[in-house]
């Protein structure tokens, strides 16, 4: 399946749009030659960019690429499952949905993934791969509707950034047909999030009937006329 990103016409293109426009393009460099300039100076001739202008537009060199193309998977796969899709499935079903898409996406370029992911893990670039994680997972929470402002916003995203990376590490050496072993992995650990927030729910629930100290002592000072 291909990805129907339109082409952005860079006569006249911003450096916003030239980087996206060239982070695909890198990627499908970056798996025989690296997140480096040999990888984005071949990309800028492919899209016809000056390759001092296509330096300019990565000025953090590879983290650079990395990040405009970890962008770019998260555009495709919401093109993969759009918002009227998404309506009509189950939470656990959307999340299934959305990180196939995203693995779908990066698997013609499973070698830069690897090789982009050794970069994060850099100590210097350690931070900023968290980041990264933590903006995927976010990514596909908002798109399978979740509106949390609490601190359920961030327990969801914390435990989907595991997963998804745990995933991942399957992923990259996944030999099977059609990923099915990954596939399974995914259920298994999506599973385990479902079954937490059902945990968490009924703790929540329970805690909400519990007396409370704080209630009964304002009525002895403030008692209900």
């Amino acid at each position: 399946m291909t990805d129907s990103i339109a082409p952005t016409p860079l006569a006249d293109a911003t450096l916003d749009e030239i980087r996206a426009a060239l982070a695909p393009l890198i990627a499908a460099n970056a798996g025989f030659d690296g997140w480096g300039d040999s990888a984005r100076d071949l990309a800028a001739d492919g899209a016809g960019v000056d390759r001092d202008v296509a330096r300019l537009a990565f000025p953090g060199g590879a983290v650079d690429m990395v990040e405009a193309w970890f962008a770019h998977v998260d555009h495709a796969m919401l093109q993969r499952v759009p918002a009227e899709r998404l309506a009509t499935m189950k939470i656990r079903d959307k999340i299934t949905a959305l990180v196939e898409a995203r693995l779908a996406t990066a698997a013609p370029d499973r070698e830069a993934l690897r090789r982009a992911l050794a970069i994060l893990a850099l100590p210097q670039n350690a931070a900023r791969g968290v980041k990264l994680g933590w903006n995927a997972a976010d990514v596909m929470w908002r798109a399978a509707g979740d509106t949390a402002t609490d601190y359920n916003h961030y327990t969801k995203r914390a435990m989907l950034a595991a997963v998804y990376g745990a995933t991942v590490t399957v992923f990259l050496d996944d030999e099977s047909d059609g990923y099915a072993a990954t596939r399974a992995f995914l259920a298994r650990r999506i599973g385990g999030i479902m079954q937490f927030e059902k945990a968490k729910a009924k703790l929540l629930g329970r805690a909400e009937l519990r007396p409370s100290l704080s209630r009964f002592i304002g009525r002895l000072r403030y008692p209900a006329v």
